[in-house]
């Protein structure tokens, strides 16, 4: 596992906790890990991960639009 360390100025008021949720949500939301990788990196469990995803605007539904788009070509072909 990298360690990356940043600086952050002292007038962001923003804790270990708060840093490392902010970062695992966004590389939830691209795509970048799964969400047991994402809960992990926040320190929290799946559940709880889940949960939090809203305060920080990100959808559970990490769904890439391409694939979307491709199950709905299915669905129509398969009269489903």
């Amino acid at each position: 596992m990298k360690t990356i360390t940043f600086h952050i100025p002292d007038t962001v008021e923003l804790d270990q906790n708060e840093a490392a949720m902010l970062f695992a949500s966004k590389l939830y939301e691209k795509g970048k890990l799964s969400l047991g990788q994402a809960a992990e990196l926040a320190g929290v469990s799946k559940r709880v991960f889940t949960e939090l995803l809203g305060k920080y605007g990100v959808s559970v539904f990490n769904y890439p639009p391409a694939d979307i788009e491709k199950d709905m070509k299915n669905a129509e072909r398969y009269n489903i």
